[in-house]
């Protein structure tokens, strides 16, 4: 690490009216938490990873990156240079200068979790100083920030959120695998519970991305963060719902999304797929329709039409497995299923929350055999009883139907288009005689 004299040159600003030096922690090295570490070291700033799972600790500090956004010779540099390390030991956050919290919120049982933050900010409470400042990153209900976090960091620490630290929230806009839009060209929403929360959180990430989008309260970020994944899911819901109507009225959905998509105004370009998955789309909106629920008594239609629909594309993909096994005289029962793609998105191996899943458990129900390709894949994200194979010919050559759920650029398309058995395309990428698009 370099030292604390090194440290003060490098600082552009300055107390809880002005300076945060060069310490950072990270808590949460997943897909959000170890790419804003990283960029942090990027910036000149001295960063310690802080990981719950001590497996993924293990890799980190081996130069090994658990996402694919961040390379191995990118952690392997911060590590060589002594400026990161990742630790499972809460001791060693201690004096940082900003701590940024970047740890799942899942849904349990209908309700938000948010056990994750909670022990996120008790962790960090003890360890508040003067003039720090902490930036929740988690996607969340608005309201989190100042009614938990602050609360908690406040009674850990004896200190207050505003007075004597600072306090922000800016909603994370990671998109796995995007090779265009990054974090550090991503415009970057920041908030504070006071201007000068707000000021110190906008001076920490103006290092880190090349614009930051101030607003005036956390509630406001909070929301822009999931007005955002509202927005997506309910017009994929749209088009998935379009998309099953437009199959049985014999009408080629696909050919219509190209000419609305012509149209150079009042028209945003979605298309049809085996369901959402990810954090965002399956997660992000419930969030808004239950903070609606508990504090106003009323239910967000459009959110809750848009689950219904999204929830339910899984089941219409296997109907159509079933569609086309039986236009051969087949029954699922016995039949071998080759399913191309677990991960959620495209060149990524992130599962969560992936479309995939219900669609191999529905299928294993009907007592199908299954096969899943995907090269992205951690092989502990598999199925318990799932085999994971490589696509190739041979698969291919065993199988007696095929759905394309996921478009890795490592698949061949020409091969999977050309099989000789019915190929259901959930992409409308692929070519050939026995191909049917979604």
């Amino acid at each position: 690490m370099v030292s604390s004299t090194e440290r003060e040159d490098r600082s552009v600003w300055g107390d809880v009216t002005g300076r945060v030096e060069g310490r950072v922690v990270v808590i949460g090295q997943g897909y959000v938490g170890l790419p804003v570490a990283m960029r942090a070291v990027d910036a000149g700033f001295d960063v310690i990873g802080f990981e719950v799972d001590e497996r993924k600790c293990n890799m980190l500090n081996a130069g090994r990156s658990p996402v694919e956004d961040i390379t191995d010779d990118q952690l392997e540099a911060a590590l060589r240079a002594d400026r990161y390390r990742a630790t499972i030991n809460p001791i060693d956050i201690a004096h940082f200068d900003v701590a940024v919290v970047s740890v799942p919120t899942p849904m349990a049982e209908g309700a938000p979790d948010l056990s994750f933050i909670e022990s996120a900010a008790t962790t960090l409470a003890p360890h508040v100083r003067e003039g720090c400042t902490v930036i929740l990153e988690s996607t969340t209900y608005p309201g989190t920030t100042e009614e938990l976090v602050a609360p908690l960091l406040e009674d850990g620490s004896g200190l207050r959120a505003g007075a004597d630290f600072h306090l922000g929230y800016s909603p994370e806009r990671i998109d796995p695998g995007n090779p265009t839009w990054r974090l550090e060209n991503t415009p970057k929403v920041v908030s504070g519970v006071d201007e000068a929360s707000l000021k110190a959180v906008q001076e920490f990430f103006d290092r880190l991305v090349d614009q930051t989008v101030p607003v005036s309260g956390t509630r406001e970020a909070e929301m822009a963060k999931l007005l955002e994944n509202t927005f997506r899911h309910v017009n994929i819901a749209l088009v998935n719902e379009l998309a099953i109507f437009a199959h049985d009225l014999g009408i080629n959905v696909w050919e219509a999304i190209d000419a609305a998509s012509t149209k150079p105004f009042g028209y945003m370009r979605f298309t049809p797929g085996p369901g959402v998955g990810g954090h965002c789309l399956p997660i992000d909106p419930s969030y808004l329709s239950w903070q609606v629920e508990r504090s106003l008594g009323q239910k967000f239609r459009f959110v809750e039409l848009a689950n219904d629909v999204n929830e339910h594309m899984p089941d219409y993909v296997v109907r159509r497995i079933q569609n086309q096994l039986n236009d051969q005289g087949k029954a699922v029962r016995g039949s071998l299923v080759l399913l191309y793609g677990l991960a959620y998105k495209a060149n990524t191996g992130d599962a969560r929350e992936t479309p995939t899943r219900p669609i191999i458990d529905q299928l294993l129900d009907l007592g199908a055999d299954v096969l899943v390709a995907d090269p992205h894949v951690d092989l502990a994200t598999m199925p318990e009883g799932i085999s994971l194979v490589t696509g190739g010919q041979a698969d291919i050559d065993r199988a007696d139907t095929i759905a394309y759920l996921v478009d890795h650029a490592g698949f061949d398309r020409d091969l999977i288009g050309g099989a000789e058995i019915p190929i259901l395309d959930c992409r409308r990428v692929l070519h050939g005689p026995n191909v049917k698009p979604l």
